[in-house]
């Protein structure tokens, strides 16, 4: 992946971009965890269930990640994985940047 192209303006957009996308992916993982405290179970299982959840959450990309240009095909991977973005909230993008990205998930594809 490391001879991948993008355009400085797939760069400046994705700088521009991923606040609001990590906003709202946060916002959904904040709804999640009102569902599981909700759950009609011990207050312990709850609290431990929300810790580990958390602790879990804190390492994916939709929440914090290391912002490089070299980073950011990486980045626009992992957001998708974890479902912060889809491929349609690339459509501002290059199409260097968008024919990498599917050629990234053709090959997972195919290897499945």
């Amino acid at each position: 992946m490391q001879d991948q192209k993008f355009t400085k303006k797939d760069w400046t957009l994705f700088r521009n971009k991923i606040a609001d996308w990590q906003e709202a992916y946060m916002d959904r993982l904040n709804k999640e965890y009102i569902e599981l405290l909700s759950e009609d179970t011990k207050p312990s299982e709850k609290f431990w269930g929300l810790s580990k959840r958390i602790k879990e959450d804190k390492k994916k990309t939709g929440v914090q990640l290391e912002m490089s240009r070299s980073n950011l095909i990486y980045n626009i991977i992992s957001l998708i994985n974890e479902g912060a973005i889809s491929i349609e909230d690339l459509e501002e993008f290059s199409d260097e940047l968008k024919d990498t990205i599917s050629t990234f998930f053709e090959i997972c594809n195919r290897n499945k």
